[in-house]
């Protein structure tokens, strides 16, 4: 026997009501979730919370006395009190007056400019000398000169300098050189100040042959004469 189903009792024709019902029920869900309001909740002020009664106690006011103390006695009075004369006498000081009458001439005496001596150093190099020391037999222009001085100097030195004294020492082969300083001083003669060399007996040489420099013009700075300090190189080969 088959059994017969009622048209009506087929709830797959109604599916598509059941989705807009379904739809309808969430926007309206959703629009009431969107539109409610909430407001902040204030709250009425209790007061301390506390219901004990605040006790007022009396306090006493009390005063602080303080001890006044005594002034202290005063100093005893001498017995007797003795008078002295003052017999020396008060120069007074009489304070002139320093107006002048217009009738009175007052003489001014002239004030004479104290000129300053300008200081010159007592040494100066050779490299910076105004005027250098004149060799003899130098002429021209200071630049002239300067260049006979250094040229008649190396002249000298070949001439007098014995230059087999370093075969003697056993010095090693090549070669040597000799540096002696010495100063022109202000009447022209020759001080020596040092020497350096490779041995003791070079160094001697060095400053015996310096000392038969001649007599020399001696250099100025600012027109005043000076001492001028010289260095003189001396190199020569050892074989």
């Amino acid at each position: 026997m088959e059994v017969k189903k009622n048209p009506k009792a087929n709830l797959e024709s109604y599916t598509k009501l059941f989705l807009q019902l379904g739809l309808v029920l969430a926007l309206l869900i959703i629009y009431v979730g969107i539109e409610y309001k909430t407001f902040d909740k204030s709250l009425a002020d209790l007061g301390d919370g506390t219901n004990q009664e605040e006790i007022e106690e009396d306090i006493p006011i009390t005063e602080r006395i303080e001890q006044i103390k005594p002034p202290p006695p005063p100093p005893p009075a001498p017995e007797k009190i003795e008078v002295v004369e003052d017999e020396k006498e008060v120069e007074e000081t009489v304070l002139e007056s320093t107006e002048t009458d217009e009738d009175e001439v007052v003489e001014i005496e002239e004030i004479e400019e104290a000129v300053e001596e300008e200081e010159v150093a007592e040494d100066v190099p050779f490299a910076i000398i105004e005027d250098v020391p004149v060799y003899p037999g130098c002429k021209g222009t200071k630049q002239q000169k300067k260049a006979c001085l250094n040229k008649s100097m190396q002249k000298h030195v070949a001439r007098k300098f014995n230059a087999d004294l370093a075969t003697d020492l056993g010095l090693a082969p090549g070669k040597k050189k000799i540096f002696i300083q010495f100063k022109i001083t202000k009447t022209g003669t020759i001080q020596i100040i040092g020497a350096r060399a490779p041995h003791a007996r070079l160094e001697k040489e060095a400053k015996r042959v310096v000392n038969l420099l001649p007599k020399m013009i001696p250099g100025k700075q600012r027109g005043r004469p000076v001492n001028v300090t010289y260095m003189l190189p001396i190199s020569f080969n050892v074989e």
